[in-house]
């Protein structure tokens, strides 16, 4: 028997895999933990380096490089082999079923109208100057600016119509909102 571990692998000496796996197997788990999402993954990992380095034993110089230098630059190149490839392939995911996506969808639909016509009520209950600064700026997306040029108002007033405004339908929205029934759903 001899002292080189990759020697006696090369040659198919019997038990040598063995040796070479638990003398090598702490550092090349660390290094695949650190390039692996996670222990599945590292744990694939780690069954390919040990293939490759059975199947490159014979290669191994100790005049180049330590046994150990030998078993992590195999390690490495595998791991970075492994984060390309990952990064090549798009990552599957299962697709929700068509039924449940189309009654989201409905679901959703519902819950948005019935939020439009909350804020419709509660803009309903405003002063009519917060109403139409409000829809100026919010539904017609003009600045407090324009909205000032186009009421004749003075900006400041603008932006105070525009705050109370708000401030009040949040009040308005959030006293309906408690109101209600919860959905049971």
């Amino acid at each position: 028997m001899t002292d080189s571990i990759l020697l006696d692998v090369a040659t198919g000496q019997s038990g040598a895999v063995d040796r070479c796996i638990r003398a090598y197997s702490g550092p090349v788990w660390s290094l695949a933990r650190r390039y692996s999402s996670n222990e599945q993954d590292a744990e694939d990992a780690v069954q390919e380096v040990f293939l490759d380095v059975w199947k490159s034993a014979g290669r191994f110089d100790e005049r180049v490089g330590s046994e150990m230098t030998f078993v992590m630059t195999i390690a490495r190149r595998r791991l970075i082999d492994r984060v390309r490839r990952k990064g090549r392939r798009p990552e599957v995911q299962s697709l929700p079923e068509v039924e449940a996506v189309a009654e989201s969808a409905a679901r959703d639909q519902v819950e948005l109208q019935d939020e439009v016509r909350l804020v419709r009520a509660a803009m309903a209950e405003l002063k009519p100057e917060q109403r139409d600064v409000l829809r100026l700026s919010l539904v017609q997306g003009h600045t407090h600016q324009q909205v000032a040029e186009r009421t004749g108002l003075p900006l400041g007033t603008v932006k105070s119509h525009a705050r109370r405004g708000l401030m009040r339908v949040r009040e308005l929205l959030k006293s309906k909102t408690t109101s209600r029934p919860e959905d049971p759903s």
